[in-house]
């Protein structure tokens, strides 16, 4: 966090000064769901607090859906 407020540069991140950092949290929830033998459906939800350790994005909810089969 230090290192992003005195300016450097981060692979993900990027913003170099950050004028309000804060500590990111993120909270992830899923469902998975078998529907028959070999095929099954999963749900996920994500709540993301200051992303990129940045007070003045966010908060962000992301959903996300997978389906696989194995045959």
């Amino acid at each position: 966090m230090r290192f992003l407020d005195a300016g450097g540069l981060g692979i993900l991140v990027g913003d170099g000064q950050l004028p309000r950092p804060g500590s990111e949290r993120v909270l992830e929830t899923y469902y998975k769901l078998s529907i028959v033998r070999g095929v099954e459906l999963s749900l996920d939800y994500q709540f993301i607090d200051n992303p990129a350790y940045n007070r003045d994005r966010g908060p962000v909810s992301i959903l996300a859906a997978r389906f696989h089969a194995q045959f």
